[in-house]
């Protein structure tokens, strides 16, 4: 069965206080990629997830964005900067005395100072939270995987349609290529019998062009390897693995097959034939640049 490399993800997840959205699409790369995008409290976590999605994408690249939302109020805590203070309280004692007034330490006016007082918030325990997380990551990569199957079982059936037409073709041409030699033979004949008017035409000398010919239009061996790689496009296309690679190559070497036949056949009906070939192959080209 095959898979495509584009498709679309989303899972969400929640417990202990927070709420976690994962995103996640995939396009069309020539190797494996995987990108993460999350809050930095959970970077450590990055490698981990890379593996997750490396285990069941093998090709593609793969954008993940995680956000995160809290669900209660986290813990708030005030701090105080005693040294700071302490100093504020000195220096405005010895500011006194150049003065000449008086002071008095009043704590009220000095914990509204700068930095003075602060507000933290408990901090994210990420180890805790990976559990969460690491659920709404399977979800996503669940749909993921899904989305690429439906689109990898349209593309299979496309393409088998187009494997089906090719081989089609390709038949044509072999069914085609033995009468070029006869046509050329009965062409070569009118035409001396055109130009030698009654003169007895030596049919040694036509055995031989037709042969020479024959020779240099054969196309055989290049429809012999075009049905064959045709043949085997068609059983990869049966593969649980990532083919996407190997039915380029295949394509290649059916593009290469089928242009020498177009330059060896010196015929008309035959060139219709490549053409018509060359087209559908382009087709099939595109279809798997998008095939795992």
């Amino acid at each position: 069965m095959l898979n495509s490399m584009t498709g679309f993800g989303r899972g969400e997840a929640k417990d202990l206080g927070y709420h976690f959205s994962v995103e996640m699409k995939s396009v069309n790369y020539r190797f494996q990629e995987t990108i993460v995008k999350m809050p930095r409290t959970f970077l450590s976590f990055e490698d981990t997830i890379r593996k997750i999605i490396q285990e069941k994408v093998k090709r593609g690249r793969v954008e993940i964005y995680v956000n995160l939302k809290e669900t209660e109020e986290r813990k708030r805590m005030v701090k105080v900067d005693k040294d700071l203070t302490l100093k504020y309280d000195i220096s405005l004692k010895e500011l006194a005395q150049s003065l000449n007034t008086t002071y008095h330490t009043d704590i009220y006016r000095l914990v509204n100072l700068p930095e003075v007082l602060s507000i933290e918030e408990e901090e994210i325990e990420a180890e805790i939270l990976w559990p969460v997380l690491e659920n709404a990551i399977q979800l996503a990569l669940a749909q993921l995987l899904d989305m690429r199957l439906q689109e990898g079982e349209r593309l299979e059936s496309d393409l088998r349609q187009r494997i089906v037409l090719m081989q089609q073709l390709a038949q044509a041409i072999a069914d085609r290529a033995p009468k070029v030699v006869i046509e050329y033979q009965e062409k070569l004949r009118e035409k001396l019998k055109d130009l030698l008017d009654n003169v007895e035409i030596d049919e040694s000398r036509v055995a031989m062009e037709v042969a020479l010919l024959a020779d240099k239009a054969s196309i055989d061996e290049e429809v012999v390897r075009l049905k064959s790689h045709l043949e085997e496009f068609a059983q990869t296309l049966s593969s649980s693995e990532p083919v996407g690679r190997k039915l380029d190559f295949l394509v290649q070497e059916m593009n290469r097959e089928i242009n020498t036949v177009g330059s060896k056949a010196n015929d008309l009906e035959i060139t219709k034939l490549v053409v018509e070939g060359k087209s559908e192959l382009e087709k099939i080209r595109e279809q798997i640049q998008n095939i795992e």
